[in-house]
């Protein structure tokens, strides 16, 4: 014996929502650590809304962990007071790939990773893909109608004033765009035979927006064009956040991930005992 520690197996970490303009909320963040010097921590969206929060919140974590994979959320595209008011729409966007070029975080512009650690190979798939109405609340059978019903409600995104898609015309054209995109990177990777991950801010399915206490905003939680994506494509797992409702779901035979933290109202009614980080694999 030579009184060292057995070292255990490198795990597939998950995380989303951190919102680190919360006190609270970035103070978890700080103690955010590897079990295993090889784990690897995929980011699902909504780190903050300000540059400075977003590239301090990568940085520290691509300093702890052997690989980062970053998707972004709604809120990191935002435009808000205090930030550069010509990052709006794709130019926001191409900014946080540069900083996250910079800190050696993966973003769904470079290639797809191959974790071969506990339970692989399978292939890291993050997604950039927005919405485009079409999780309709029920009795709305337009974008229109969906809108009008939401304002009445008073239960309305804050991406209809914040979430630029310049120089698309609406956020739907935008998310056109990267369907068609990701759909063609996808074609190049789903005959190798090796399982995908997916990571995306929302969910590939509607099923998920079911929970919501309010229906209405689940117009803007994802598209009903990926509804097949995890059975057209060979899964291992679905990552995904915004919902504010971590659980594990379970569709067609592939498991779905909510990692969030959330908002700290949120985290500080649940139950303890459940990891923030979440064990994609082994």
């Amino acid at each position: 014996m030579d009184g060292h520690a057995p070292q255990r197996e490198s795990r597939l970490l998950a995380v989303s929502d951190l919102h680190v303009s919360y006190p609270k909320n970035k103070a978890i963040v700080r103690e955010l650590k590897p079990a295993n010097p090889g784990d690897w921590l995929l980011v699902a969206g909504d780190v903050g809304e300000k540059l400075e929060d977003i590239t301090w919140t990568l940085g520290l974590l691509a300093g702890r962990f052997e690989r980062v994979v970053w998707v972004p959320g709604n809120h990191e595209l935002w435009t808000t007071q205090g930030e550069p008011p010509e990052l709006r729409g794709v130019s926001r966007y191409e900014r946080l790939v540069e900083v996250c070029r910079e800190l050696g975080v993966v973003t769904p512009e470079d290639p797809y990773p191959l974790w071969e650690g506990a339970g692989g190979p399978v292939r890291i798939v993050p997604l950039f893909l927005l919405y485009d109405y079409t999780f309709l609340p029920p009795g709305c059978a337009t974008k229109e109608s969906a809108l009008e019903y939401a304002h009445g409600t008073g239960i309305v995104c804050t991406d209809e004033f914040l979430l630029h898609p310049d120089p698309y015309p609406s956020r739907e054209a935008w998310c056109g765009a990267r369907l068609e995109l990701t759909e063609g990177r996808l074609a190049e990777v789903a005959d190798q035979d090796v399982p995908l991950v997916f990571v995306n801010h929302y969910p590939l399915v509607r099923e998920p927006t079911d929970i919501l206490r309010y229906p209405e905003f689940a117009q803007w939680c994802g598209t009903t064009a990926t509804r097949d994506w995890h059975t057209r494509y060979r899964t291992a797992a679905m990552i995904y956040g915004h919902l504010h409702i971590p659980r594990e779901t379970w569709y067609d035979g592939v498991r779905f991930e909510e990692v969030s933290l959330g908002y700290p109202r949120e985290w500080q009614r649940r139950p303890g005992g459940r990891e923030l980080l979440r064990e994609v694999l082994p």
